[in-house]
């Protein structure tokens, strides 16, 4: 099994953030159960979640466009 992420909707404030998973059956990838979704805001909760929540790699990829500044208050 492997799992895929998709960053949709990334913006300075926010990026909706898909995970899904997959099986290789006889040389195809097959989706298996529903895609987990989740929407992170650019605020300090929203990165400590990021950093917590997802792999490096999409980590990397959200803070390079949001920056290191949050854009959005907390409980906004």
């Amino acid at each position: 099994m492997k799992e895929k992420y998709t960053l949709d909707n990334l913006t300075q404030n926010l990026v909706i953030v898909k995970k899904q998973t997959y099986i290789d059956y006889q040389g195809k990838e097959w989706a298996i159960g529903e895609p987990w979704r989740r929407t992170y805001e650019n605020s300090d909760s929203g990165k400590q979640q990021i950093i917590a929540e997802l792999p490096q790699a999409q980590v990397t990829a959200i803070l390079s466009i949001s920056g290191d500044t949050p854009t959005v208050e907390d409980g906004a």
